[in-house]
């Protein structure tokens, strides 16, 4: 979750939802994110919603989490408690570093998720990982449970790239652990990587590629790395002890990513993310992009019901103090208009391979594509078939695309 969060209305102590947004629940395919604070050190790029030991402060613990998370499962059951109860298609648990509580605590929250509203037969569940936090006994109890997607943040096979981004993994231990995580029976396994740190050579990032693809991993997440103010390296670059980051770099990156993955035998499907077939796309993060509802357990979780979106106070303490006091967890909640919502679907389905139908767009829309079409930044026989999907040129200008695309 990002370290800032928006303004908003007012939330009821309950948490009760409008009628209307309580009905529409699951529409479009129902998630629950649960959001895991902890980490044993801060990256340097990472402005997280994430605390370290030393920065907790007293009023949370690891220890006591999986419980707070249960009563707002159990608050989470009350507010929806007279909708049409919704299947659980995915389960994302993310962090910071959700690794850092113990296997069955992990465990524990998911058969929470199951007792409360269900899982689907075919769910997907997944945890992140760092490489380090992770071992081939704590995987073992996480398959066991019911996990069946892990994604492990990689970022580079150099040493030297690693030290920038103050991750303390060794270069190896990524690939490692993803081949641990096969053998302990996950069927999907993803590893996120950043390109674009300085000192990083093009060198560097092939390798790095070449380690992906010899893990024998099944979906591989690529982004740029992106420099947030109030972070150490932000403050790094502002004292000149490194350089910004390139966009031509950034982009020649990209490339480089598309080809090597492409001749591995992985199909992007969103713009910073390659699966080897379509069962290895991660079905939570789609349930974002194309607008469905979640339920987002933890401090700072965001959460999209019926068009009602809220978010959690940031730090455990409060989220703990709250729920404790028998009262909803949520800091701020906002109404989405008709126009906002066409707004967010333009921006996060034009980033999809599937792309979206050009009878979504409006007049103004519909021109603006037109020009992309020409500047050949859309696939023109998508766009024939009544569809806007980016070419690999469109891609790299995807921001530019949407702005394009929007009043």
């Amino acid at each position: 979750m990002p370290g800032v969060l928006p303004e908003g209305e007012p939330v009821p102590r309950d948490g009760s939802l409008p009628t209307a947004a309580r009905r529409a629940v699951g529409a479009r395919g129902f998630g629950v994110y649960v959001h895991v604070p902890f980490c044993a050190s801060r990256c340097g790029y990472c402005d997280f919603n994430t605390y370290t030991a030393a920065e907790l402060g007293g009023g949370a613990s690891r220890e006591t989490y999986a419980d707070s998370v249960l009563a707002e499962l159990a608050l989470a059951a009350r507010v929806l408690g007279d909708a049409p109860p919704p299947r659980v298609d995915t389960v994302f648990v993310g962090g910071g570093t959700p690794t850092l509580l113990p296997a069955d605590d992990l465990a524990r929250i998911l058969d929470g998720i199951d007792r409360t509203w269900g899982l689907a037969a075919d769910v997907e569940v997944t945890t992140e990982a760092n490489p380090e936090s992770v071992t081939p006994e704590s995987l073992r109890i996480l398959r066991a449970a019911g996990y069946t997607r892990i994604s492990l943040g990689m970022q580079s096979a150099a040493p030297g790239v690693l030290a920038v981004l103050d991750r303390r993994h060794s270069a190896g231990r990524a690939v490692a652990a993803a081949r641990e995580a096969r053998e302990a029976g996950f069927a999907h396994v993803n590893l996120d990587l950043i390109y674009g740190t300085p000192g990083e050579t093009a060198e560097d990032f092939a390798a790095s590629l070449a380690q992906v693809v010899e893990a024998g991993v099944d979906h591989v997440s690529a982004y740029a790395l992106i420099v947030e103010d109030g972070t150490r390296l932000a403050a790094r670059m502002r004292r000149g002890e490194l350089p910004y980051p390139s966009d031509d770099v950034a982009a020649d990156r990209y490339l480089a990513a598309e080809a090597a993955l492409r001749a591995a035998g992985f199909s992007w499907y969103e713009v910073s993310n390659w699966a080897r077939s379509t069962a290895a796309r991660c079905r939570h993060n789609l349930l974002y992009w194309t607008g469905a509802d979640w339920w987002g357990l933890g401090p700072g979780a965001h959460s999209h019901v019926g068009g009602v979106r809220w978010w959690n106070v940031k730090h455990p303490s409060a989220y703990a103090a709250r729920l404790a006091d028998g009262g909803s967890p949520a800091l701020a909640r906002e109404q989405l208009t008709p126009g906002e919502q066409h707004m967010e679907d333009v921006m996060l389905r034009v980033r999809l391979a599937s792309g979206l139908p050009v009878d979504a767009l409006d007049e103004a829309g519909r021109a603006g594509a037109g020009r992309a079409l020409a500047g050949g930044l859309l696939d023109a026989d998508a766009y024939a078939s009544g569809r806007v999907a980016l070419t690999l040129r469109g891609r790299l200008l995807a921001d530019a695309v949407v702005r394009d695309l929007l009043p």
